[in-house]
């Protein structure tokens, strides 16, 4: 093999024939005072449910407008929870005090669903957006370029300037690290490259002006065989601390060991939200665990954040992609790194990978505002 030749395969990616993709983009506004008095006609104090028909008319008007496009999952959420995306062959959605999570096949699925209280200001609507079919990557481009047409025509119809409305497009690659000791051969190439570069090469354009997050979560499982290679007092008023220390040593050792130095090990029940911040954020926020991170800026370091007082089912463990990662080959090489550590933690674990899973899921994020 050439040289060439090598450079190019050591930036791809080769994962899984069964990896999943995943596309959903949320397009966001505040509910102004303004935007009230200009629909003064759908408010009234009077009304048990002063906001409903409100809500319902930005509802209907969005549907219409998904119809004209052909966009065939789409909801309507004004209820100030957060939206996220799973994937799951089975459809459903489930409401937290937090979070709205919505389950769904790509390929069989199809819903338009609103979610509001009537009887309560908002204080901002999200317009969701989630991409259906087999071919998701594919077809990104094209479908981030539909929700922008009916964005903007959502925008004109309600009389919004377009630079209140912020646009997320978040892509997911989804799969289990032992696939292979499973028994799938089938691997697929992947150069990983940033979103708006594989949007430039299908004449799709995103503004200059936007931001962008590269980052994989995986999942490690606590089983009864890794916590029996650690000594846990159940008398204690800490008893998981000596597990949590454990995994953290070896998490921060199996990292450094192949230069991914911007990661946080999560094991407090929490769930990890990964944001772009000029500033490093690490808080916590009712159900979620904020982690905030400029990626233009040199790596941050290790985090870990656990609560020794109580077993968690699973461990998060959050690499972020740093200027070193992300270069005109992709993301490919941060992935392997990735992939190469997680394997010398499950040999340091002493994790069976024919009976056990890792899910790791790598996510593409860009926003902007019109």
């Amino acid at each position: 093999m050439s040289i060439i030749r090598k450079r190019s395969a050591a930036h791809k990616a080769y994962l899984p024939g069964n990896v999943r993709d995943n596309q959903y983009i949320l397009a966001e506004f505040t509910l102004t005072d303004e935007l009230f008095q200009q629909l003064s006609g759908k408010y009234s104090d009077l009304k048990p449910q002063p906001y409903y028909d409100f809500y319902q008319q930005l509802s209907v008007l969005f549907f219409e407008l998904t119809d004209e496009v052909e966009l065939e999952n789409c909801q309507f959420i004004a209820n100030d929870k957060l939206a996220r995306v799973r994937y799951s062959q089975e459809m459903h959605q489930w409401q937290t005090n937090q979070q709205i999570l919505f389950y769904y096949n790509p390929e069989s699925h199809h819903l338009k669903k609103s979610f509001f209280d009537g009887s309560k200001r908002a204080k901002k609507v999200c317009l969701l957006f989630l991409a259906t079919g087999s071919e998701i990557r594919v077809n990104a481009a094209h479908f981030h370029s539909k929700v922008s047409q009916v964005v903007e025509k959502f925008c004109e119809k309600i009389k919004l300037d377009k630079s209140d409305m912020r646009l997320r497009d978040h892509q997911h690659l989804t799969y289990d690290l032992f696939s292979k000791n499973k028994g799938c051969t089938i691997t697929q190439a992947h150069k990983l490259r940033e979103i708006d570069k594989r949007y430039a090469s299908q004449k799709v354009t995103v503004p200059s002006h936007h931001s962008a997050m590269n980052y994989a979560v995986v999942t490690l499982k606590i089983s009864n065989e890794l916590l029996q290679q650690v000594e846990i007092d159940s008398h204690s008023k800490d008893p998981y601390n000596p597990l949590y220390m454990y995994l953290t040593d070896v998490f921060t050792m199996a990292a450094k060991r192949y230069n991914l130095n911007n990661g946080a090990l999560i094991a407090n029940g929490l769930v990890p939200i990964v944001r772009y911040s000029i500033h490093e954020i690490v808080s916590r926020v009712g159900e979620l665990q904020m982690l905030g991170y400029n990626p233009e800026q040199s790596p941050c370091g290790i985090v870990s954040k656990w609560n020794a007082a109580e077993l968690t089912d699973n461990v998060q463990l959050v690499f972020v992609a740093t200027p070193e990662n992300n270069s005109g080959h992709g993301f490919g090489r941060f992935l392997n790194q990735i992939e190469q550590a997680m394997q010398l933690m499950a040999v340091e674990l002493e994790i069976e990978p024919t009976k056990e899973e890792m899910m790791v899921r790598f996510h593409q994020h860009l926003a902007y505002n019109y």
